[in-house]
């Protein structure tokens, strides 16, 4: 252990961050490269490691967000990107590593929360988080009303193209939160990965409105991941001219509001098991985190 050296924020020490890269690789296959180059690695994600002979062995990352709740703006940290190197386990590195993390921002924001997978449940309450349950949301496709809604002009978006990233640049920067029952603003960088390499067939745009849709359609389903624009927008308008004749159901990514029809169920325990720390009394019954926000 005594060899062992804490890092933060590396990224742009080059022989750490494309350690950090290799790691995220074999554990998540996930890639930060293109993401760093883009410019979209700032101070708003912030890695924890532990390095030993310049490689980095273990990490946790924290995300600077500002989540909406009931109208009212919270200042939080998500901790995300929690991995260890498989020479280097069973040692207390991810344990040492989150106890850092709560010190050095505990006192600072106003709750810290993290997403786990069913391997780690039992971990996270060790260093003072809840389990909360979160909701779904959706609704049968025979309740979407049509009778007033207008024609909009979508079209596709794709991020490979220099005037459609630059919409989508801003429209990240500038975009409302998607409700204010339960949002996340001000995460222009995260939004960012998710259009490079998780959505980047999936995005569109409404001229008329200037705002991004992201959504996919899944046989008899259509999953809405998102909706951003710098104003608020009736999803009630929309619903209607992106389900598709096979459509039966509407799956919604985040919590919906002012939708006609919609229902709720509870989501049992998997792998994007949502903890929190403290508990906020403020937490509304059903909410989910909006999909775009997970770190």
């Amino acid at each position: 252990m005594s060899d062992y050296q804490l890092i933060s924020d590396y990224k742009h020490i080059k022989r750490y961050r494309e350690s950090f890269n290799t790691l995220a690789k074999q554990t998540f296959g996930i890639d930060f490269s293109n993401w760093y180059k883009n410019g979209f690695w700032t101070d708003k994600y912030i890695c924890y490691s532990y390095v030993k002979d310049d490689s980095v062995i273990a990490n946790a990352s924290i995300s600077k967000m500002k989540v909406v709740i009931n109208d009212q703006e919270y200042n939080a940290i998500q901790i995300g990107t929690v991995m260890t190197h498989s020479d280097y386990r069973n040692q207390g590195l991810s344990a040492k590593l989150m106890n850092h993390i709560l010190e050095k921002y505990e006192s600072e924001y106003d709750f810290i929360y993290l997403f786990a997978n069913k391997t780690v449940l039992d971990f996270y309450p060790k260093f003072g988080f809840t389990q909360v349950e979160e909701s779904s949301f959706f609704m049968k496709v025979s309740d979407v009303n049509n009778s007033s809604s207008p024609l909009y002009s979508i079209r596709s978006l794709n991020p490979a193209n220099i005037d459609d990233f630059t919409i989508l640049k801003r429209l990240a920067t500038e975009r409302k939160s998607i409700s204010s029952v339960l949002g996340v603003v001000d995460i222009q960088p995260l939004m960012m990965f998710y259009f490079i390499y998780v959505f980047n067939n999936s995005i569109y745009y409404i001229e008329e409105k200037d705002a991004a849709l992201i959504y996919k359609h899944e046989g008899k389903e259509l999953h809405l991941f998102d909706l951003l624009s710098k104003d608020e927008i009736d999803i009630n308008e929309i619903l209607y001219q992106i389900v598709n004749s096979d459509t039966e159901s509407i799956h919604f990514h985040f919590t919906p509001e002012h939708i006609n029809s919609i229902k709720t169920e509870n989501i049992k325990p998997s792998d994007d098991t949502l903890f929190i720390r403290p508990l906020l009394k403020e937490l509304p019954k059903h909410f989910y985190f909006p999909i775009t926000s997970h770190a």
